[in-house]
C-alpha cells in the first residue's frame, strides 16, 4: 500500500482544520447552507481556500468510499493522484483570477481503493474564501454528452417527420384522384392494372404517412398505468405470434406503484421494441434457444433529460440475439432506419416518441448475444 493511500485511510476523528486549529465537528456537520447539494446527482465539495474540506455531499461520500464526517476537515488535495492542478486552482480563486476553472484528474478512491478519471470544474462560492468542487466522473459526462444528443436527435426527429409527412400527404391525395379519373375513362384492361398500381401505391404512402403522424394526432390519454399490465399485453401479443423456439422471461419488481401515463402508447412502445427482438431472433428461434426477457426496477436519484429524479422506473427489453448492427448502432432511433430487409424504420422512433411523451427516454446496449433496451420513466 503506497504512502499516500494509507494517508487516505487514516481516520480524521481529530480534525484539525488551517493553521492546525481543531474543526467543531457540529459546525462542520451541521452546515446546513450546502445540504441543498445532496439532491444533485454529481460529487460536490466545498473547500476552504488552503484546500480543507468544510462540506461534500451524499454522492461524492459515495464516489470516495467515506463518510462526509471522515473527510470533513482533511485536505481534499490528499484524494488526487497529482494533486498540483487543484493547488493551482485554489491559488487563482483566492487571487479571483476565474469565475470557474475545468480541467481532468484522476480521483482516489478508498472503497474500492481505485483510480477514478474525472472533469474537475472549480468555481468560486458566495462564502468569503471558500471554493465549491464538482466532480464529473468521465463516464458519467459521456453518458450525459449521449443523452443530450439523443434528446436533440429525438426532437429534430419529430419535427422533419412531421413536416416530411404533411409535404407527402398533400400531393399523394392529388395522384390517388388524378389515377381513378383516369381509369374511368380508360377501355383497355391493361391499362388499367397500371392505375391501379398507382393507387395501390398511394395508399401504401398513405398508410406510411399517417403512421408517422399518429404519435402528434392522437392525443395524450391519461390515466392510471401499471406497467406490468403493459408487459403482459405485449407478452401476450409477442406468444401468439411466436408459440414456439421463444422463451418469454418475465423479472418484475412487484413494488413498482402505477403512475399518471397513456397506456395505449406505452403498450405500443414497449411492443415495438419487443416485436423488433423477436424478428431479430429469427435464427434462433428455429433453433429453440431464443430468449426475451421483461426486467422491471426502481432506480432512485437518477438524471436523466437534464432533470433530476427521485424515483424512475427502469423496464429493459432484453434478447439474446445478434445484436443491432454496428453500421446503424447510433441510428437505430432515426426513422426509416432498420435493421431488417423489409423493415419501415419506424417501430423505434415511434417508440422513442410515446415514451418521450412520458418525460422519459430510451437507451441500448447491444452486443452479439445480449441486447438491452432500456426504458426510464419518472415516478411520481
Amino acid at each position: 500500500m503506497t504512502h499516500r493511500t494509507a494517508h487516505l485511510k487514516q481516520s480524521s476523528e481529530s480534525q484539525v482544520g488551517a493553521g492546525g486549529s481543531r474543526l467543531n465537528s457540529a459546525d462542520v456537520s451541521g452546515n446546513q447552507k450546502f445540504q441543498a447539494f445532496d439532491w444533485l446527482a454529481t460529487p460536490i465539495a466545498v473547500l476552504e481556500s488552503n484546500g480543507t474540506v468544510v462540506f461534500v455531499n451524499s454522492e461524492l461520500e459515495d464516489v470516495i468510499g467515506q463518510s462526509r464526517r471522515s473527510l470533513e476537515g482533511q485536505s481534499f488535495l490528499n484524494y488526487f493522484a497529482d494533486s498540483q492542478p487543484l493547488v493551482h486552482a485554489l491559488t487563482g480563486a483566492r487571487a479571483n483570477e476565474f469565475a470557474a476553472l475545468r480541467y481532468d484528474a484522476e480521483l482516489l478512491r478508498i472503497k474500492p481503493e481505485e483510480v477514478l478519471p474525472v472533469h474537475v470544474i472549480v468555481a468560486q462560492s458566495d462564502q468569503s474564501g471558500q471554493v465549491i468542487i464538482e466532480l464529473l466522473p468521465i463516464q458519467q459526462q459521456t453518458r450525459q454528452d449521449r443523452e443530450e444528443r439523443l434528446m436533440d436527435q429525438a426532437h429534430a426527429n419529430k419535427e422533419l417527420i412531421r413536416n416530411l409527412a404533411h409535404e407527402i400527404k398533400n400531393p399523394l391525395g392529388g395522384i390517388r384522384g388524378a389515377a381513378q379519373l383516369l381509369e374511368m375513362d380508360l377501355v383497355s384492361k391493361e391499362l388499367t392494372e397500371y392505375t391501379q398500381v398507382i393507387i395501390r401505391e398511394a395508399d401504401r404512402l398513405q398508410t406510411l404517412v399517417d403512421r408517422l403522424l399518429a404519435p402528434h394526432r392522437r392525443p395524450h390519454m391519461v390515466g392510471d398505468v401499471n406497467i406490468h399490465e403493459v408487459c403482459e399485453r405485449v407478452r401476450s401479443l409477442i406468444v401468439a405470434e411466436f408459440p414456439k423456439g421463444l422463451r418469454v422471461i418475465r423479472d418484475y419488481d412487484i413494488s413498482i406503484p402505477e403512475f399518471r401515463g397513456d397506456r395505449e402508447q406505452l403498450i405500443q412502445a414497449v411492443l415495438n421494441i419487443a416485436h423488433n427482438a423477436a424478428l431479430a431472433l429469427s435464427e434462433r428461434v428455429t433453433e429453440g434457444d431464443a430468449q426475451l426477457t421483461f426486467k422491471t426496477r426502481i432506480t432512485r436519484q437518477v438524471t436523466f433529460g437534464k432533470q433530476r429524479y427521485r424515483l424512475a422506473l427502469e423496464l429493459h427489453v432484453i434478447d439474446n440475439g445478434p445484436g443491432v448492427p454496428d453500421s446503424i448502432k447510433d441510428r437505430i432511433f432515426f426513422p426509416l432506419i432498420s435493421g431488417r430487409e423489409g423493415g419501415s424504420g419506424l417501430g423505434l422512433t415511434l417508440a422513442q416518441t410515446f415514451v418521450q411523451q412520458h418525460h422519459g427516454m430510451i437507451e441500448c446496449e447491444s452486443v452479439p448475444g445480449r441486447t438491452d433496451f432500456k426504458i426510464l420513466i419518472p415516478l411520481p
